[in-house]
């Protein structure tokens, strides 16, 4: 009988049924006009729609426009975002891989320089693409220097659960399989739920229950328009990495009331309070942010998805051997190598790693094995 492979194992989540457990983690490619899809996201899907992998995400997306992170993110603040979506959508249901979106609001992290022109704050003079004002839930810039973001009213965060609603709705009209909630990195989500950024004395702010308010409110906003029978994914920073921050703890009773509100994977990332979300300047080893995913899936109950410097085959099969996540995600690796998916089955000896591959492919490559 042959050895089961973890990593080319089957997952269901409701009616969604994965072929593997491999997903391709959104990357944003700052690269949209006004929010719209343009030919390089097509080029960039297109490498990952043909590699074997069973899930792909598009990038962080703005429930509104103010909720980019740049002039370049892409947005679904407009019905006529859903044409451009809709074109991803199709090209990865061409090859038989779903496909989800991250939605988000970047929050006080909104407003800035694309990462590849440094990820700054753009400057108050007058430019091409020029600055837009910044909310949080309290008047708190992000480190000495940068813009002080409006402390939001309560009328002005209803407002943002409402575009909540309205993406989620476009992204069912585009066809999606699945929807990341963005909450970690420092954005709007995050902002509320971290004591470093949410000074409030209200609902929404205070103990850890409040401070899971808003998180929860969007939760069930999506959930709400959302259909019963697709999952929904949650990206968490589990920890802040900053002293008097978020802890993996807080993280646990966060992640078991998003269990509750109808969250079935929690994406397991971490840090961007302050300073880069996904380029950290200090050395990381090899799957970082692995136990935190074992954590929060041991002590939740929630299934859970490890990312962040998981590069080898070996490596991610572990993971999920030693039940330390129930998915793998893989970024700036896949960027690296779109066949990745295949690598991993042949280095970990599946019986027909070929199968993974679109036909015209494996029917190829099959041959120069045979003939080698």
């Amino acid at each position: 009988m042959a050895t089961k492979i973890h990593l080319f194992s089957q997952k269901e989540l409701r009616s969604l049924k994965l072929k593997n457990r491999i997903v391709v983690s959104p990357m944003c490619q700052y690269s949209a006009v006004e929010g719209h899809i343009q030919d390089w996201h097509i080029a960039h899907h297109s490498r990952f729609a043909l590699g074997g992998m069973a899930l792909s995400f598009v990038e962080a997306t703005g429930v509104t426009p103010e909720g980019r992170i740049t002039h370049g993110c892409t947005g679904i603040w407009h019905d006529d975002h859903v044409l451009g979506l809709k074109k991803i959508v199709n090209l990865y249901h061409s090859q038989n891989v779903a496909v989800g979106i991250q939605i988000g609001h970047a929050g006080r992290r909104a407003s800035c320089l694309r990462l590849l022109d440094g990820g700054q704050p753009i400057p108050t003079i007058d430019t091409e693409e020029p600055a837009w004002d910044i909310i949080a839930p309290s008047a708190i810039a992000e480190k000495k220097g940068y813009p002080i973001p409006k402390c939001m009213s309560h009328e002005e965060i209803l407002e943002v659960v409402e575009a909540f609603k309205a993406s989620t709705k476009r992204a069912l009209d585009a066809g999606f399989d699945t929807i990341e909630i963005h909450g970690a990195h420092g954005y709007l989500i995050h902002s509320f739920f971290s004591p470093l950024s949410n000074h409030r004395n209200d609902q929404y702010g205070g103990n850890l229950r409040r401070r899971m308010t808003f998180p929860l409110m969007i939760t069930e906003a999506v959930r709400e328009i959302w259909p019963e029978n697709k999952p929904l994914f949650y990206r968490v920073s589990a920890v802040d990495n900053i002293s008097g921050g978020i802890s993996i703890d807080d993280t646990v009773e966060l992640a078991k009331e998003l269990k509750i509100h109808g969250v079935d994977i929690i994406d397991c990332s971490s840090g961007g309070m302050s300073g880069p979300s996904t380029q950290p300047r200090e050395k990381m080893k090899r799957g970082f942010q692995v136990p935190y995913s074992e954590k929060i899936k041991k002590d939740s109950g929630v299934n859970t998805m490890a990312v962040g410097l998981i590069m080898e085959a070996e490596q991610a099969e572990n993971i999920l051997k030693n039940n330390q996540a129930d998915l793998i995600a893989l970024a700036r690796e896949m960027i690296s190598d779109s066949n990745w998916a295949f690598r991993a089955a042949k280095n970990l000896g599946l019986e027909n790693p070929y199968d993974i591959l679109p036909d015209s492919y494996a029917f190829y490559l099959k041959v120069r094995d045979e003939n080698l």
